[in-house]
């Protein structure tokens, strides 16, 4: 019975949290478990203490890998540019297509949100129209409302 049950007559009966024949399926979803607290990253189901993705673009052992998805710094550069900046590729639909997220301007990198708070932060830098850097931080609070810093 794998350890996590007791054998009876040839059967296993499986001590809590663990089922199957061999009692070899935990039924514990800690480890399926994604760093935004999502079960599978919302994107798979939990069997047996494994993460199952169901959706094909996602990998790894909670559904958080996808080697084809745009960075979260990449996919919000433009918007972030046009909405501090006032340029870039997104200019003339700015308005329509990025107010999606609370923007803050910040007068210097060291005054972006630092690691360590309860949001999941990224810290971004990107090269604007003009092939200059610049600097900003994403994240999403737990109401699901995203957040930009970017250093003007």
């Amino acid at each position: 019975c794998t350890g996590n049950g007791i054998c009876k007559c040839r059967v296993c009966e499986c001590f809590p949290n663990f089922t199957g024949s061999a009692c070899d399926c935990s039924l514990d979803t800690f480890p399926c478990m994604a760093s935004n607290g999502q079960i599978c990253n919302g994107r798979g189901t939990c069997e047996c203490g494994t993460c199952n993705c169901t959706d094909p673009k996602f990998q790894g052992p909670t559904c958080e890998t996808c080697q084809t998805c745009l960075g979260v710094c990449a996919e919000h550069k433009d918007c972030v540019q046009c909405r501090a900046f006032d340029k870039g590729e997104k200019k003339e639909t700015c308005s329509q297509e990025c107010m999606h997220f609370n923007m803050t301007r910040v007068e210097s990198r060291d005054k972006l949100p630092q690691p360590g708070q309860p949001d999941p932060l990224s810290h971004c830098k990107e090269k604007d129209v003009d092939d200059c850097w610049f600097y900003f931080t994403y994240s999403v609070n737990s109401n699901g409302e995203a957040s930009v810093h970017v250093v003007e």
